[in-house]
């Protein structure tokens, strides 16, 4: 016939270099966004803090003072 025996067919080593290079740039994009995340919810942990300080610095003048708590 033909006689094309047997040919490799696949991906080869093209194709295993492109897969890695995409999986590391999946793991550097996740460890990116991990950070940010973190970093976008420990300031909006200190933003709410500084709100709640403000208000209870507000309340603390507007009622006077008030009793210490006992232990």
């Amino acid at each position: 016939m033909g006689g094309s025996g047997n040919l490799p067919i696949g991906p080869g080593v093209w194709g295993f270099i492109a897969l890695f290079v995409l999986a590391v740039a999946l793991w550097l994009l996740v460890r990116n966004m991990n950070s940010r995340l973190r970093r976008m919810a420990y300031r909006e942990h200190e933003r709410r803090e500084a709100e709640r300080a403000a208000e209870g610095e507000q309340d603390d003048t507007d009622s006077g003072p008030k009793p210490t708590e006992q232990g």
